[in-house]
């Protein structure tokens, strides 16, 4: 039996997630979370084997929280169910610690065969992830910009780019207005920018422009 936690912020996303998980007898949904302060909990309280988690919920999310998971659970395999077909997104979430990635649009035909071969130890990500992954590992490529922000600015990074004000991020990752503030300043910097025209226009460069789409 494979013990799986469901985590999305929606519940008609985490309903419809049961009814594709209960036509197959070996998997069992054990636990649901709406927030990633719930999914903390439940990692710390409940036997599972896998996380089915969305790369963007209400608190800790997206990269830190694969962190914190696998920092509680080492053993848990974890695969992001996310809206972002980007690329970036994918080699991101790989490098924090999930071992796949599927997009929401392709879960109902892909889900089973994803969960199965990251219960069984390996990965599921697509082609060209696992391009990206390849040529990161290589010598002489250097990193995009983008690459070198922490996983918390870089979730105030998509923020912004979807045109969330310093007040509102604030209260959606549970920090205050001065620290948003200061990962806002922080992010700029490195990725050579002035103001959020030009923060737009870096998420389009690079490979990131459906955190721009609204």
């Amino acid at each position: 039996m494979i013990r799986i936690v469901l985590a999305d912020d929606h519940a008609i996303v985490r309903e419809g997630l049961k009814r594709i998980l209960s036509t197959v007898p070996d998997f069992q949904v054990v636990g649901e979370a709406a927030d990633g302060t719930q999914v903390l909990q439940v990692a710390r309280q409940t036997d599972f084997d896998l996380l089915l988690l969305d790369l963007s919920m209400p608190g800790r999310s997206g990269m830190e929280l694969i962190r914190l998971v696998k920092t509680e659970k080492p053993r848990v395999r974890i695969l992001v169910l996310s809206m972002h077909q980007e690329t970036q997104y994918a080699v991101r979430a790989i490098k924090s610690g999930a071992s796949g990635y599927l997009t929401k649009e392709s879960a109902s035909a892909e889900l089973e065969q994803a969960l199965r071969k990251i219960a069984a130890g390996g990965a599921y990500v697509s082609a060209d992830v696992a391009q990206q992954l390849a040529l990161g590992a290589m010598p002489g490529n250097e990193a995009a910009p983008h690459e070198a922000l922490s996983p918390r600015e870089f979730e105030v990074f998509r923020q912004l780019v979807l045109g969330a004000s310093v007040t509102e991020i604030a209260h959606t990752l549970n920090l205050s207005v001065k620290t948003v503030s200061t990962h806002k300043t922080h992010l700029m910097d490195k990725l050579g920018v002035h103001n959020p025209a030009e923060l737009v226009r870096y998420a389009i460069r690079h490979g990131l422009s459906d955190a721009a789409q609204p």
